[in-house]
Formats: structure tokens, sequence, C-alpha cells
């Protein structure tokens, strides 16, 4: 009986993904650990390992189809000794198809014995081109045009299987025989909006952060820390550095937030329906900004790296992260997370709870202060730490106790480094 190949999983928020592209094709013979297939995520293009061996039977699903279910059978995989034959007369579960290329309906398949699936396990690996729905574009295409408001169906591809790239929109413009968009009045003025399609990570954050907004109780503690010892610290360590390892006042941050759990280990959690987990370790999830979304990469067991390993690891998760190569283990997970905006100059925000983690600290920008020191005026460079805090899990008076501990590393920053 042909082994089904199913649209996999390739992260706890996946429920459907795009197939950008096959690297194996009917007839071919499969080994464990080949890659068969690029699938693009909520979060990175992925490249799909087979574990089964056999030879692909029959692609159900081509590629540059977007909106594939997890789950959906994509191809079916002959064993050894089974002839193509079988085929026919075999019914895969659930399939339903939605090509890229053509504008048929979908076809739904009746329900036979369910066969064994095809486990696969997923690498990260940067693709060069996507499909828009119905049309084949890369992504850069995609946005190109949808800036210049050209449509992609006046576009004529020059990429594999038709897939319009970013020197045919170029061409289009430069040529000016291109249709605008249908949102282009007759007339054609300058519209006043634009309406840009959600993409996979842009649907995942909206849905998840609806759900923690809806769901988890959030209270909030600010405390101000005075990081004028930390920024002489940076600057006698960075002195001598070359710009590629200077370390940042968000390393630091990153540090102090694994030391303080490690004193405060209560907050060191997660919570689930019918339990609190609690970590060992402290791995610290740290937004980044890309561009349609962000993702959290994870600084696995900070507490027990020095700053200098925090800043290196940080940079090489941050440059995989915006050229999509990140592996899932590398953004699944994390028992806290940060968000800093001061180098935007935001000087105080509230970050929402990422779930399943109960706590996420916002960081603003460090200003020069006027404060009052035993009753004298002094200038000093204050940062605003606000904590958000799923009551759940996590009490105000331990939400206070670890801020309490934050501030009084990132004011004496020397006692982190010392251990």
């Amino acid at each position: 009986m042909p082994i089904q190949i199913l649209m996999p999983a390739l992260s706890p928020t996946m429920t459907e993904g795009n197939l950008v592209r096959w690297l194996k094709k009917e007839g071919d013979s499969v080994k464990s650990g080949q890659v068969l297939a690029e699938i693009e995520t909520d979060k990175a293009t992925m490249e799909v390992e087979a574990v089964d061996e056999g030879i692909i039977g029959k692609i159900l699903v081509p590629e540059g189809t977007d909106a594939v279910k997890v789950n959906e059978v994509i191809a079916l995989l002959l064993e050894e000794g089974e002839d193509a034959g079988v085929l026919a007369s075999f019914t895969p579960k659930a399939v339903t198809i939605a090509a890229a290329n053509t504008a048929a309906a979908a076809e739904s398949h009746s329900q036979e014995t369910p066969s064994q699936s095809v486990a696969m396990a997923a690498t990260a690996g940067a693709s060069t081109a996507t499909s828009g729905a119905r049309i084949l574009a890369s992504p850069v295409a995609k946005r190109l045009a949808e800036a210049s408001n050209i449509a992609l169906a006046a576009v004529s591809g020059s990429g594999p299987r038709g897939r319009i790239i970013k020197s045919d929109v170029e061409q289009a413009l430069t040529s000016g025989t291109s249709s605008r968009s249908s949102n282009m009045p007759a007339n054609d003025t300058v519209s006043p909006y634009t309406d840009v399609v959600l993409n996979n990570m842009r649907k995942v954050i909206a849905k998840r952060l609806v759900e923690s907004k809806q769901t988890i109780p959030h209270f909030y503690l600010s405390v101000s820390c005075e990081i004028d010892a930390l920024m002489s610290l940076r600057a006698q360590i960075n002195e001598k550095r070359e710009k590629k390892d200077k370390v940042s006042v968000n390393d630091f941050v990153i540090l102090a937030c694994a030391k303080t759990l490690q004193a405060v280990p209560d907050a060191n959690v997660t919570f689930h329906d019918t339990f609190i987990r609690k970590y060992a370790n402290a791995d610290i999830s740290v937004a980044v900004a890309l561009d349609g979304g962000l993702v959290t990469p994870i600084i696995k067991d900070a507490g027990s790296k020095s700053l200098s390993a925090i800043s290196a690891t940080m940079k090489s998760l941050a440059e995989k992260a915006r050229a999509g190569k990140l592996q899932p283990e590398e953004f699944q997970g994390g028992s806290f997370c940060i968000s800093n905006l001061g180098m935007y100059g935001v000087d105080q925000f509230q970050a929402i709870i990422n779930p399943p983690q109960a706590c996420i600290l916002a960081v603003g920008a460090g200003k020069e202060t006027v404060v009052v020191k035993k009753g004298e005026m002094k200038i000093a460079t204050l940062m605003t730490c606000t904590l958000s805090v799923d009551h759940r899990a996590v009490d105000g008076a331990l939400g206070a106790a670890f801020l309490k501990k934050l501030k009084e590393l990132l004011e004496n920053p020397v006692e982190m480094l010392a251990g």
C-alpha cells in the first residue's frame, strides 16, 4: 500500500503552509534523509526531509500551491516491490488541492483505509521564490508589484514554470505596458489606499496575540533603572573591539534577565491549562523585527553564557531570522521573552505575552533625566522596563521581586558579569 506523504506541521502554530518547490519528481527514488520539498511556514522556508524510502509514485499537490492544510496528503510513495499500478485503485484520505496555477475548483477525495504516513523532519533553508494566490511570483516581485500598484496578472514571468521574478516587474514598470491593480480608479488617479494581503506570519501573529489578550489576565509592573554604570562599562568593553564584536545594551538586558530568573526561579515558568511548568534554565526569547512580522529566536541557557557569547549568539540568530533560515528549535519554546524598542527612541511600552510564556519584558530607551539624590538634583540615564505578567502563573509580589533583582543587576552590571 502506498505511503502517504503529508503536509507536516513544522511549528506549533502552523495550520497551513505554501508548497514552494518539489526537489523530487515522480519516478525518483527517495532515501531517508533526502530533501523532498521546500515549504514556507509562518516563520521561515524549510527544507523537508523524508524518513521512509521508496519511489515517488504520484505528486498530488504541485509546487507553487498556497495554503496547503497540515496533514493534507501531498504525494504518494511506493514501497519496495510495489508497482505504480496500485495507485489507480488507491484513494488518499482527505485530499483537497488548490493548485496555484489553475482556477479549477478543488476536488474532495473520499477516505479509504488509512495508510502509513511518512514522517518528515524540517531543517531551515532559503528559498529564492514563493507563489502568490494562483499567480507564481517571488516575494520580492510581490512586494515590488504591491508598492507600484502593478497587477501581477498582467506581468509575464521569466522564472521557472513561468514564475514572476523581480526583473519581470521592473521590466513592466519601465515599459509602462502593465495594467494597474484593480483598486486603481478608472481615471488612473492615485488610489487613497493599498490593500496588503496578510502573509502567513502576520496571520499567525494576529491569531495568537488576539488569543493572548482575550484569554490571559495581563498585569503590568514598571521600574526605572539608572544605567550610567552599565553604559560606562559597555564603553570600556567595546573600546578595543571591532564593530562586529561590540556588545549592546540589549546583550546586558538578556544576561540580566537570565541571572534574575536564576535568582527568582518561580518567575521562570510557562502556564498550561492544568499545570505550571518551571524551568531549570533561562531560555530567553528575544523579539526580532522582520519585513511583514517578527520572530523570537531563543538564547538557550543564557544564564550560563558570558556577555560576549550572548552577543555573538544574538547577532547570529538575528541574521538568520532576517534571512528566513532559523531552525525550528531556534525559535520554538523559550521560558521568558524580551522586547526592546529602546533603539527606536520609545520611552516605555507594554508588550503582549507570547503564550504559554508567563512574562515578557518591554525595554525602553535610556534617557538623560534630572533625578534627586540626597536632596540634590543630578543628571542620570534612566531606562524604563515594564514587565507584562500572566496573573495565573505569576503573582504581583513575585513580579515585583523579579523587577527588584533586575534593577539591581542593571544598575550594578559588574555583579552579573562576576556571576
